[in-house]
């Protein structure tokens, strides 16, 4: 089993979020950055597998800053030796899927490989409206799914179509596209050069640019594993079932993680990708290794503030959450994982919640009592 850490980016500790933007303090900026470099170097010689973020933007409160998700991928990468850095992911809703598609490939050659991304859709009305790629498009949230409004079908056609343009860029030398949302080149085609002609492809006889093509191609042959970033909608996961990404789901309720695989894995099959359970979906949950019952106990309540605080109002519900002895929580990923089948664990932690000696602590002691049990050690001290 391959074992990655996820960072929520907060900046503050809990009373230095309750003093009020906190996002903007350089100070608390600058000892975020230190203590992340901190646990990606721990956690590469650890022998964790990932270290990954999601993205978010214009968080001046100081709950999720991580606002670049090629830069801050690239500081996991330069800050270890072996780990892979993960992208989790790339807001589709947000971006011109040409330039991303272009950014990944550029990174996984400075990474030379040890990357992986995913791709959302963008659920933060404030900062999704703010850097919307076209007119109209806004972020969806677990209502919008329910109800299939307009605002859920704009969003999620512009993150359709993004992901299967990045592809289309990872997989051709030069490539053509007309969708709903966009289409490159830009009708008429575009103004050519002789250089084109002699050294290149894509422009025509008359000298008009008909297909464009990304330089550098992916380091990783054809691009890096992509995930479908807690994925849990019906529709979602059918869209992942046909692309091949796979899913990342944070949940307790085995059941449902379950018909997840099976719709996934039917689906699948209908677009001729034969695929298990393992193929399908990683699970995982939030991290809270402690056999003191007291702690375990003001662990929760700390967790629960900050989620309250931030991720309920947005329709967000808390994650699974791995709690308990390194006894306790081997128990919750056995039973897991003989139901579900997965071969990769997504663990949040406490970053930016809990002092840095406190979770340093906490990843020594899964790698130490936890991760054997389901892994063993490959030679470049990767458990996999």
């Amino acid at each position: 089993m391959k074992f990655h850490l996820m960072q929520t980016g907060v900046v503050g500790r809990r009373h230095e979020i309750e003093q009020g933007m906190a996002g903007q303090r350089p100070e608390l900026y600058q000892r975020f950055l230190e203590e992340v470099r901190g646990y990606v170097k721990h956690a590469d010689e650890l022998g964790f597998y990932g270290y990954c973020q999601p993205e978010h933007h214009l968080q001046i409160e100081g709950f999720e800053a991580n606002n670049h998700p090629g830069m801050f991928s690239l500081f996991v990468g330069q800050h270890s030796k072996r780990m892979k850095a993960g992208i989790m992911g790339y807001t589709m809703t947000t971006h011109n899927p040409v330039r991303v598609a272009e950014e990944i490939a550029t990174l996984d050659h400075m990474l030379q490989g040890r990357l992986y991304c995913g791709f959302t859709r963008g659920y933060h009305a404030r900062w999704v409206d703010a850097y919307g790629i076209k007119e109209g498009v806004g972020a969806t949230t677990p209502d919008n799914v329910k109800a299939r409004d307009q605002q859920d079908a704009r969003n999620r056609s512009l993150f359709e179509e993004g992901v299967r343009v990045i592809k289309k860029a990872w997989t051709n030398d030069v490539f053509d596209h007309k969708g709903d949302n966009w289409q490159f080149p830009p009708e008429g085609g575009s103004g050519g050069h002789p250089a084109y002609a002699k050294y290149g492809k894509g422009q025509d006889a008359d000298g008009i640019v008909r297909q464009i093509g990304i330089a550098p191609r992916c380091y990783q042959d054809p691009h890096p594993p992509i995930y479908g970033g807690f994925a849990a909608s019906g529709r979602t996961i059918d869209f992942w079932a046909e692309e091949g990404g796979k899913l990342i789901v944070l949940s307790d309720n085995l059941d449902f993680c379950d018909s997840l695989n099976q719709r996934y894995i039917g689906h699948a099959a209908k677009h001729g990708r034969e695929v298990t359970s393992t193929d399908a979906s990683a699970w995982g949950g939030f991290l809270m290794l402690t056999s003191d019952k007291e702690r375990a106990k003001k662990l929760m309540e700390e967790h629960m503030w900050f989620w309250d605080e931030w991720f309920i109002p947005l329709g967000q519900r808390p994650p699974n959450v791995l709690i308990g002895s390194a006894d306790e929580i081997a128990d919750q990923i056995g039973k897991a994982h003989d139901k579900l089948g997965f071969d990769e664990l997504f663990l949040m932690f406490g970053q930016g919640h809990l002092e840095p000696d406190e979770n340093h602590a906490e990843l020594e002691e899964f790698i130490a009592k936890v991760a054997p049990r389901f892994s063993t050690k490959a030679a470049d001290g990767t458990y996999v």
